[in-house]
């Protein structure tokens, strides 16, 4: 678990304000009300719930509304009340809700997919529903005509999606742990890039369109920065939890991010402090360091009449190495290894004590987390999974109290 790997006493920690139960299955999504005490709730048990806080202090459904299939997300514009809802069928449904947050009404139902729809996004700008589905394909539909204007298929699923509503590209993660980039236009669209550096698929993405820089997490661990506005493919890789990461959101005004893992922990990086890349991992046949064969080096091993080692890799300079010229371990933030990491002994020396200094804080929120959704103005955040229960959290303890950044939902 995530809370494991630093024992050290932690006084600023996550506050949970309230428990939300009701649901009899999983829950998909939670996004927090802006301005109101409410959360609506999408769910495995085909129910759209919106949750309003009453005077007892609990949160209790104001909305109950049934669909046909098994929702799997949704995306939320607080200024219209447009929801649109992603099905296990690969339909998208739309709905408005009430000012008063007690009725729903029907808008239109989108045929974007062939198979279940696994995110999506509104853009209010080009009045478009983007979405992407387990049938391996990005779609882009009309809210205003309901037509479908463009789809491109990947050679995976595609799990999950960020868009830049200004200049309309739109950044598609999937289950080989790619990310591509496509410039979407009505009836066409280009593919720009294809970013790789993660070993597992891609569970999560965030965009911060201030900065320009491109957030992911994925199956093996790890959450990548990707700063797209630098434009020289710059990368950060930061390693901390121990499960795969489901849920990120970055403060663009604290420079901090924050990310979920299926096992509950949740992490703050702090993003404000500089960085180094971690390497990339070299080839070589034998030792980089006492030259040793590896055991496929079958050349050097009978010419020398020695055994081959196993290939290991230095993880701050990158080198391949083995076992015993890297028998020690160390964390080292600055590349963002937040627990101990397999350290050349040469590079080991090199490591100061400042060097390990944490640049993350750990925490645990005691349920499985597969979604996360934060008010950034009020400090909330909101978390829900598999375990059928939705937690509200005062993160003000852990990420500030200033918070205000011109939020716009996901």
């Amino acid at each position: 678990m995530a809370a494991e790997i630093h024992s050290r006493p932690q006084t600023a920690r996550p506050v949970l304000l309230n428990k939300i139960e009701g649901h009899s299955d999983a829950i998909n999504a939670a996004v927090l009300i802006p301005k109101e005490d409410g959360v609506i709730t999408v769910s495995e048990d085909r129910t759209i719930r919106v949750w309003l806080k009453r005077d007892s202090g609990q949160y209790w459904p104001s909305i109950y509304h049934t669909v046909s299939s098994p929702c799997s997300c949704m995306s939320y514009h607080h200024d219209s009340r447009r929801i649109f809802i992603g099905q296990d069928n690969g339909a998208v449904v739309e709905f408005l809700i009430s000012e008063d947050f007690n009725k729903m009404n029907h808008v239109k139902t989108y045929p974007a997919h062939q198979n279940r729809v696994s995110d999506m996004v509104f853009s209010l700008e080009s009045e478009w529903v983007v979405s992407t589905g387990h049938d391996k394909s990005v779609s882009w539909m009309c809210t205003q005509s309901g037509s479908m204007l463009g789809r491109h298929y990947f050679t995976a699923w595609a799990s999950c999606l960020q868009y830049d509503h200004e200049t309309q590209h739109a950044f598609v993660g999937d289950y080989s742990g790619q990310i591509t980039l496509l410039k979407l236009e009505k009836q066409t669209y280009s593919t720009i890039t294809t970013l790789k550096g993660h070993e597992g698929s891609i569970g999560v993405l965030w965009w911060d369109p201030i900065q320009r820089l491109l957030f992911s997490g994925a199956s093996d661990h790890s959450v990548i920065m990707w700063d797209i506005g630098g434009r020289k493919g710059r990368t950060l890789l930061l390693q901390g939890h121990h499960e795969r990461v489901q849920a990120l959101r970055y403060l663009q005004l604290n420079r901090q991010l924050v990310s979920c893992s299926a096992d509950g922990g949740i992490a703050v990086w702090n993003m404000d402090t500089p960085r180094e890349e971690a390497p990339q991992w070299l080839d070589s046949d034998s030792c980089q360091k006492c030259e040793q064969p590896f055991f496929w080096n079958i050349k050097q091993m009978w010419d020398t009449k020695t055994l081959g080692l196993r290939q290991h890799h230095c993880r701050k300079c990158g080198k391949a190495v083995c076992g015993k010229c890297s028998s020690k371990r160390s964390t080292f933030p600055l590349m963002g290894f937040e627990f101990p990491v397999r350290v050349c002994d040469a590079c080991f020396d090199t490591i100061k004590e400042e060097d390990r200094t944490p640049l993350a804080t750990f925490h645990e929120g005691k349920h499985n987390i597969a979604h996360m959704h934060m008010d950034p103005s009020r400090g909330l955040m909101v978390t829900c999974g598999s375990d059928r229960i939705v937690k509200i959290w005062d993160m003000t303890q852990v990420v500030g109290c200033s918070l205000a950044t011109g939020f716009t939902p996901h």
